[in-house]
């Protein structure tokens, strides 16, 4: 089995997260790639056993292009590969259909209710299942300081997370 975990990421925290997915789902036996969106053709996933899809939440929803631009150049961004131009919202357009795959989603957000932040990832979740995925979990957020940084213990998060979506990946395979 193998896995492509495709993110957007303006500061690294997402990018963080996709790897430590990634990782932890190869430590269980599934092939998996952590990738920015920027670097995978969406006719790629018409290949891949599982589908994980993951970015920054902005003004309620999945990034759009003047956001993550205002990110890109935020004084305090240090990160070196930023997404600028195209973005998850319009590279799921572009997948190939699922037929009934399992795919995942998880966005970074800061800890507060959703009504108050909104989520992407519930954005990449409608977008996927109207492909024809199928999710196997619910859409996970994975919090980030104001100042934006990561929340301690978020790695631990992302390593947890990732052991269940193995678990449950491998079991619906198998069963």
């Amino acid at each position: 089995m193998d896995a492509l975990v495709v993110y957007e990421s303006l500061f690294g925290n997402t990018a963080a997260i996709a790897g430590r997915i990634a990782e932890t789902l190869g430590e269980r036996g599934i092939a998996a790639h952590a990738l920015p969106v920027t670097h995978v053709d969406p006719a790629e996933t018409e290949g891949v056993d599982l589908l994980v899809v993951g970015g920054p939440t902005h003004a309620h929803g999945m990034s759009r292009e003047a956001t993550r631009r205002a990110g890109a150049t935020d004084k305090k961004n240090t990160y070196p590969e930023p997404t600028v131009d195209e973005g998850l919202r319009d590279w799921l357009d572009e997948i190939a259909l699922g037929d009934g795959r399992p795919a995942a989603v998880f966005d970074t957000r800061f800890d507060k209710p959703t009504i108050i932040t909104g989520s992407a990832a519930k954005g990449f979740a409608k977008k996927l299942e109207r492909h024809g995925y199928r999710l196997v979990t619910e859409p996970e957020s994975f919090f980030v300081t104001t100042a934006g940084p990561l929340e301690d213990g978020e790695m631990e998060h992302a390593t947890a997370w990732a052991k269940a979506l193995a678990e449950r990946v491998t079991q619906r395979v198998a069963g």
